[in-house]
């Protein structure tokens, strides 16, 4: 049984802790995360004492988002590390949580090289958990940089597609400080819109089947004070007829070689609606989302979630009643389709905006240039 236990915040008040900390108390270290399959209706806190609690919190959706991911991969296998457990096996089961996210892989790696070349200079356990620690410590750093860095790219670039300012911005799924070291990605950019007096409205997709967008956007864009509506997923098509969006941003969780864009599902169809209605779409991810070895949107592992997830209601306080712990809304042995992501080919993507600068149009060489960098 994975070693994870919750602690609760004794009020409901908005919190500005980090969505992911690592901390050492008397009885040794620990990653304590934010659970996000808890908000907005409470703030709980998941402390994971070993790799496997962190798997299952990583499965679960209790950390979530590509960069943040990232980052909990690294800590996992830092945590492994320095509660003596076996890092190689750990690494291994981190990098297989969630395979579309090539973030998570990144931020394991990372760590897992730190280690392993602490213990090839010759140094014990303990120096190389140190130097595992020390490297996802670096990731955290440089994420929360690099954030900053996407949203001065990202609002340059609204402000030339879009001069005048009164930007509409419609977004998909939760691309905030939640998923981030810093301030997130493409929520990060529509902040820095509403920080200098540009943002005239946030359209929130709620993003279903479990509604990051309900439940995590709307819950940071109202702790920012901006104004936002929130909409069904099927809804934005007679939002874009009525002349409302005027761009559209999403993150992204993997970027392949030629531009591909796999990301929440749903982003494909509003690239395929912002295209018809000439609306910029544009991806804003760190340049550790492109993944250079995957060649293409084909090519590209999309994860398949469980079917309860769509043919139950969950939703934080909710009696459970369904056997995926949520209120059915469909027959009884209904089968599911539902594929955490899609894919959107480089051809409907206006621009992906990265802390190196952004590219468009978007092709194979010019992130192949970014990634050089």
């Amino acid at each position: 049984m994975a070693d994870q236990y919750a602690q609760a915040r004794e009020d409901n008040r908005p919190t500005e802790k980090s969505a992911i900390r690592w901390e050492e108390p008397p009885e040794g270290p620990v990653l304590v995360l934010l659970d996000q399959t808890r908000l907005p209706t409470e703030e709980v806190e998941l402390v994971c004492t070993d790799a496997s609690a962190l798997v299952e919190a990583i499965r679960s959706l209790a950390v979530r988002g590509a960069p943040l991911l990232g980052i909990a991969g690294a800590y996992g296998v830092a945590l492994a590390a320095a509660r003596g457990f076996d890092v190689e096996e750990a690494a291994g089961t981190l990098e297989g949580a969630r395979p579309t996210a090539v973030n998570l892989s990144v931020g394991v790696r990372r760590a897992r090289s730190a280690y392993r070349a602490a213990l090839t200079k010759g140094g014990d356990a303990k120096q190389a958990a140190a130097a595992a620690l020390a490297a996802a410590r670096a990731l955290h750093r440089e994420d929360a940089e690099a954030s900053a860095r996407m949203a001065e790219h990202g609002l340059a670039l609204l402000d030339e597609l879009l001069p005048g300012g009164g930007h509409r911005i419609l977004t998909h799924c939760n691309t905030g400080s939640l998923v981030s070291g810093g301030e997130g990605t493409a929520f990060a950019v529509v902040l820095a819109a509403h920080r200098v007096g540009r943002l005239r409205r946030l359209w929130v997709d709620e993003t279903r089947p479990l509604l990051q967008g309900a439940r995590l956007t709307a819950y940071e864009a109202a702790r920012s004070g901006m104004g936002y509506t929130l909409l069904t997923d099927n809804a934005a098509g007679s939002l874009f007829a009525a002349g409302e969006v005027d761009a559209v941003l999403i993150g992204a969780d993997r970027i392949a070689a030629d531009g591909s864009v796999a990301n929440k599902v749903g982003s494909y169809p509003l690239a395929v609606l912002a295209r018809y209605h000439h609306v910029p779409f544009i991806v804003v991810a760190p340049v550790t989302t492109i993944d250079p070895e995957t060649p293409d949107g084909a090519s590209i592992e999309v994860e398949q979630r469980p079917g309860f997830e769509v043919t139950e209601v969950v939703a934080p306080q909710m009696p459970v009643t369904g056997a995926g712990g949520g209120i059915p809304v469909a027959p009884l042995g209904t089968q599911a389709y539902n594929p955490a992501f899609d894919v959107t080919p480089p051809e409907l993507i206006t621009a992906i905006v990265t802390e190196e600068g952004a590219v468009s149009p978007v092709t194979a060489e010019a992130l192949a240039g970014l990634s050089a960098r």
